[in-house]
């Protein structure tokens, strides 16, 4: 399994997606895993299963024509939309570099390769690499299924079934249709597309996904499959407080286009008009950040608005244990697992939609992600009337302890077995 980040060193849902799977498999048994990451720090929370590093395997020998495949590849550009990964300090550092031209793909390889595991400047010499070292494990394993996360690993993917002869699946978590608010960059949508291509099946996260594949990328439906999030439990309760008599409306996640951070901030504006005894948080860090403060102090309500900046692992149930109301208004969500994070908080949660989590879930407002006028109507209500809370903490917490990884884990081995030939 291919992977680009694993807790703790994570900067969003992916990571996330890939514990939560890769636990759930190990609890229904018979899979041997070994989880390969760029950058292995030796401290990733596996349980059952290999973590490996990219950084961590002595390249010997040529395993392919390095030259043919990056040509192949086509890893010639960097990608605007993979800048919202990125704080704004990063943001700016990677915009200079660009511009000055320093950025270049190392067609040395001997020894062991290195790498950051992030999203930085060299990103694309860091896929092309890891490919490499894929190719390079492949070589030297004994394996039944290549299974690849998301589009940076794909080449990875395509690597190691070109050495080995092995199937291939590939799980995408979201599309650079998703990530780019429409404005596609060719050099991810070509590297998409491969991976698609050269897949035996491919795993959706959500039908929304699965749609898109289809008829974005011209895949045959009968070889896309979905299996949607899930879920990791919570092994223990938050009950951190706010000592104001404030309520808290939250918004988590990345602070970019595709999660529309200047809806919820419109929506702040609106609900602050009828109701004062409430404050917002903003709970992220990406490309937008800057922009949001500076919308924010525009419309004066920085005095009810909190910036709290990158939250991860218990930081991010503290949150929630201190919020009333969570709201996910993504202008495109692959699926969007921080809305069942927040309902086993026993927090009501808003969400747009345009989101995978829309379809399996039944005690959420679902709104239009551009109506902020709905979107403020749903936390007025939340926030005014205790009948409406209530049944939400009634039904939500019910609803989403039935969403398990285990669940998910078995339908993957399920494709799995599909590629095997097994019934």
């Amino acid at each position: 399994m291919f992977g680009w980040e694993f807790p703790p060193h994570i900067s969003g849902g992916l990571g996330t997606a890939c514990y939560g799977l890769t636990k759930g498999m190990m609890n229904a048994g018979g899979v041997d895993l070994t989880f390969v990451v760029p950058k292995s720090f030796g401290d990733e929370e596996a349980s059952g299963f290999r973590i490996k590093g990219a950084n961590q395997v002595d390249i010997t020998h040529n395993v392919m024509d390095y030259e043919n495949f990056l040509q192949n590849i086509k890893f010639v550009e960097i990608a605007s939309n993979i800048i919202p990964y990125t704080t704004p300090e990063e943001y700016e550092h990677v915009q200079n570099l660009i511009k000055a031209g320093k950025y270049y793909i190392n067609t040395t390889f001997r020894g062991k390769l290195q790498f950051t595991g992030g999203y930085g400047v060299n990103l694309f010499q860091e896929i092309a690499n890891y490919a490499i070292v894929a190719a390079m494990i492949a070589s030297q394993s004994e394996f039944d299924v290549i299974h690849a996360h998301d589009w940076l690993t794909y080449p990875a993917g395509i690597a190691a079934k070109r050495i080995s002869g092995k199937p291939l699946v590939i799980h995408v978590h979201a599309t650079d249709f998703d990530r780019s608010g429409g404005k596609v960059s060719p050099g991810v949508f070509h590297i998409e597309k491969t991976g698609m291509q050269f897949a035996d099946k491919i795993i959706a996260v959500s039908n929304l996904t699965r749609n898109i594949i289809i008829e974005k990328y011209g895949i045959h439906p009968d070889k896309v499959v979905t299996v949607h999030n899930a879920v990791e439990p919570l092994e223990r309760v938050f009950d951190d407080q706010w000592e104001s008599r404030e309520k808290i409306v939250t918004f988590l996640g990345r602070v970019t286009l595709q999660k529309g951070p200047e809806y919820f901030i419109e929506t702040a504006y609106k609900v602050l008009q009828r109701m004062d005894n409430v404050r917002f948080v903003m709970a992220g860090s990406g490309d937008m950040l800057n922009k949001m403060i500076h919308r924010v102090a525009e419309l004066r309500i920085g005095h009810k608005f909190n910036f709290t900046g990158f939250l991860k692992g218990d930081d991010v149930y503290r949150m929630f244990s201190m919020s009333d109301v969570y709201v996910m208004p993504s202008v495109s969500e692959p699926f969007g697992i921080s809305p069942l994070e927040a309902m086993q908080a026993n927090v009501p949660v808003i969400i747009s939609k345009q989101s995978g989590v829309a379809e399996v879930l039944k005690h959420a407002i679902k709104v239009d992600f551009w109506d902020i006028n709905a979107t403020a109507d749903a936390i007025y209500g939340i926030l005014k009337y205790e009948g409406l809370n209530k049944m939400f903490h009634k039904h939500a917490k019910e609803e989403v302890n039935s969403l398990k990884w285990d669940n998910s884990a078995l339908k993957v081995i399920d494709v799995y077995k599909s590629v095997l030939g097994h019934k």
